[in-house]
């Protein structure tokens, strides 16, 4: 898909990675971005910086209230991007982990679950597209961050199904599988890290290319293709980091 003169709805525009993907979107001549987050407050400035592009919208992806509201709203949404995330950084065995462990299923798999529900129909209709903004640790648990990689595998099964479903109605599914970017999530944590820009321009690169599976930095393509070779190695490898 081409963005250009298209109609995007992207959920947790206020984090570093959706920020980017509102602006690269208008670089490409986006028609209309919604720019989605839970508190509205936080992307009122990008609506005000360009109102005639960039509208902002309240969703909670945790409420199907919220959630169905949006989706009568916008009826001109051509792209859906579920960005929308959330990473308490806990391992599985953590004394905190379970209740983290519901947080991040709420948003990260059941939050992005409700939203491909909602905008399955009119999707259909207009021959649109999602992209869900997985993870690579969706593919591979690093115990650190134990409950979240739980949370994104069960997105990355999500992905599949729904992309398997909408197929014979002529909505295309993406998924994207970031490795550590420099975003509020990461904060604290000493490794490499993508940009938010650089990321937001590999996913609507990847798009544009027809590319079901996009992996949008350096870290996450070798680690994708280290589990490709050699996927017990790798395991191992994310295994070694406990906490």
């Amino acid at each position: 898909m081409d963005v250009s003169g298209k109609v995007v709805l992207v959920t947790g525009a206020n984090g570093g990675i959706g920020w980017a993907l509102v602006n690269e979107l208008l670089e490409r001549g986006a028609a209309k971005v919604y720019a989605a987050a839970r508190n509205i407050q936080a992307v009122a400035g990008m609506a005000r910086f360009d109102p005639g592009h960039v509208v902002a919208l309240r969703i909670d992806v945790t409420h199907e209230t919220s959630v169905a509201t949006a989706a009568a709203q916008c009826q001109d949404v051509d792209l859906l991007i579920n960005n929308a995330g959330v990473n308490h950084c806990k391992s599985l065995l953590d004394p905190d982990g379970l209740e983290s462990a519901r947080q991040e299923i709420k948003v990260n798999y059941l939050g992005t679950l409700s939203m491909c529900r909602a905008f399955a129909p009119l999707l259909a209709a207009r021959g649109g597209a999602i992209a869900n903004v997985c993870s690579i640790l969706g593919l591979v648990n690093l115990p650190v961050n134990g409950t979240y990689s739980a949370s994104k595998a069960a997105g990355h099964s999500l992905l599949q199904g729904v992309r398997a479903e909408l197929a014979s109605r002529g909505v295309k599914v993406y998924g994207v599988y970031p490795g550590p970017v420099d975003t509020r999530m990461t904060a604290g944590q000493e490794m490499d890290k993508a940009t938010p820009e650089q990321v937001a321009k590999m996913i609507l690169d990847g798009i544009a290319k027809d590319q079901e599976y996009i992996f949008p930095d350096a870290m996450s393509r070798d680690v994708y293709r280290g589990l490709l070779n050699a996927p017990k190695e790798v395991e191992q490898q994310f295994g070694a980091m406990v906490p």
